[in-house]
């Protein structure tokens, strides 16, 4: 009789604490949605990746005004709400394997969701080349949030801007929040 209420007192823990850990999560994302949303309509100003907002995604991964920074944008906004991630202005560095929830097409471990990064591949330069956030997850689209950005979903562009893709034109999508 005693094992069995040590046996459900325990179980009942455990349901407690994994409830508590995963409203962390979904609270983690809803700050992280929230900072991202808050950046869309930033522009650069003067263009060539300058202007004092774009200089602070910049500044922090370490790299100074003049730098592509779609993955610092990444970046910036992890760090608003001390999410662990790559510290980086480098798209490859997000594909971290052990991060990777869905690889060209195929879901891997779970559905994209809200704060999650996606990763387009660029042909021409045999990598990831350009990184923002999943807002939604569609059953054909894809509602991002990604900087470095334009209205034709240019990697080399000049602001914030909350796009609709088409879900084949995404490589990857890490989950940096539930790990």
């Amino acid at each position: 009789m005693a094992e069995t209420k040590t046996l459900y007192v325990y179980l009942l823990c455990f349901l407690v604490c994994s409830s508590a850990a995963g409203q962390d999560h979904l609270s983690k994302r809803y700050e992280l949605q929230e900072i991202y949303l808050s950046q869309v309509g930033t522009r650069e100003q003067g263009g060539a990746n300058r202007g004092e907002q774009v200089e602070q995604y910049l500044a922090a991964v370490s790299f100074g005004p003049g730098y592509a920074w779609c993955a610092a944008f990444v970046s910036w906004c992890y760090q608003q709400v001390d999410v662990e991630h790559p510290k980086s202005a480098w798209v490859p560095s997000y594909a971290r394997k052990q991060n990777l929830i869905y690889q060209r097409g195929q879901v891997i471990k779970q559905i994209p969701q809200t704060g999650d990064v996606f990763l387009i591949w660029y042909e021409r330069l045999k990598r990831p080349a350009h990184i923002g956030f999943v807002d939604q997850w569609q059953a054909t689209w894809v509602i991002t949030v990604e900087g470095n950005t334009n209205d034709d979903g240019s990697r080399e562009g000049d602001g914030v801007y909350r796009k609709r893709r088409v879900q084949r034109q995404i490589l990857a999508v890490g989950n940096f929040i539930d790990f």
